[in-house]
């Protein structure tokens, strides 16, 4: 097997898991991140909810249903992977997919599930099979492991130019030098467009900013993942409580100081012993947005040497889809899993899939 240069720009979750399946199978690997640490400016800021059961086209299940399952390979394979398997509960939120396996709780399960809430409702869905994790440790993580296979990994370093020759990317040129390369993996999420976009290759992915809210705690005071009509929230550790919210504006009244602190106050009257959380931090975290909401992922048909990887949600699809897209770049045989995923579907209007859950 020939050992290809490959460049990976991009080092959040994405990037990372990337990293890890390439140089795992024996390619020569370099990711350039411009940030001075792991885990990009997305993911640190993420809920890092391994969501699979909300509404999506028929046509993507498949990938939410591999999912879980290439989560828990990945602990096979990596045992220092810690993900909280700890299930979600939800009620008063957007009905799930169909076809799908879930429990129904009545109050007094709900009250032996979550005996830390102050009011119940009648019923809610619980999903015992999804859980959560530390998007920076995960990350950080995979990026460690993808280093001991041979992978090269560049922090504080901006990418300026890809450099393209007649219709192949032969390589790009950075704030350190230029990077020779056989394929670039385009995983910058929101900043794949502006580096796309002189070649001709438009990208349709706008940022959609989220806040993350971060609260110290002296015990855990939630056990699963709960998701309501009043707030999102999970621990993170025993000490750490997050919860997540919708970007509203940047108005004094709905921007995200405004709005983080309202879910704080939520929080604090929902939980017993409420009273004893302390606000950390609120952040807002730029997610990487398709403009129909799902992957885009695969070799550009026209600049050879050019792979995008962007998708909503990273944290739950990004090992199954590095999985998925290391095998095509390595192999050079596509992987019918992901055409759904072209770039292609874009400019194809003869087809109407519905908009991806922003969730």
């Amino acid at each position: 097997m020939n050992k290809q240069k490959i460049v990976i720009i991009g080092a959040g979750i994405v990037g990372a898991s990337m990293a890890y399946h390439l140089a795992k199978r024996n390619q020569d690997v370099t990711v350039i991140e411009r940030h001075p640490a792991a885990a990009g400016e997305v993911t640190e800021k993420s809920f890092a909810w391994i969501h699979t059961t909300h509404r999506v086209a028929p046509e993507y299940w498949h990938l939410y249903d591999a999912a879980l399952e290439e989560y828990h390979t990945l602990q096979q394979e990596v045992p220092e992977l810690n993900i909280h398997w700890n299930g979600a509960l939800t009620w008063g939120t957007p009905p799930l997919r169909e076809q799908l396996h879930f429990q129904k709780l009545n109050r007094e399960q709900l009250e032996a599930l979550e005996p830390n809430l102050k009011e119940y409702p009648d019923e809610a869905i619980f999903v015992s099979e999804e859980g959560a994790l530390d998007p920076i440790g995960v990350t950080k993580l995979l990026l460690s492991k993808a280093r001991e296979y041979g992978a090269k990994i560049q922090f504080g370093t901006n990418v300026t130019q890809l450099h393209q020759e007649d219709s192949r990317l032969v390589g790009i040129h950075t704030s350190n030098g230029f990077l020779k390369s056989d394929v670039v993996v385009m995983a910058a999420g929101t900043g794949i467009p502006e580096l796309c976009d002189p070649l001709g290759c438009h990208v349709p992915v706008t940022s959609s900013p989220s806040i993350l809210i971060q609260m110290k705690t002296t015990n855990k005071l939630i056990r699963t993942l709960i998701s309501n009509a009043q707030f999102e929230a999970r621990q993170l550790t025993d000490h750490i409580l997050l919860a997540a919210e919708d970007y509203i504006d940047e108005s004094e009244e709905n921007g995200p100081e405004a709005v983080g602190k309202r879910a704080f106050d939520t929080l604090r009257r929902s939980l017993k012993d409420g009273n004893q959380l302390e606000l950390e931090s609120i952040k807002v975290g730029m997610r990487p947005m398709p403009e129909d909401g799902y992957p885009i992922v695969g070799f550009h048909d026209h600049i050879m040497g050019l792979y995008l990887t962007v998708m909503h949600s990273a944290i739950t699809l990004a090992p199954l889809i590095a999985h998925l897209a290391a095998s095509e770049i390595i192999d050079k045989e596509s992987r019918s899993e992901l055409d759904p995923c072209r770039l292609s579907r874009f400019s194809d209007h003869s087809r109407d899939i519905p908009v991806a859950s922003r969730a």
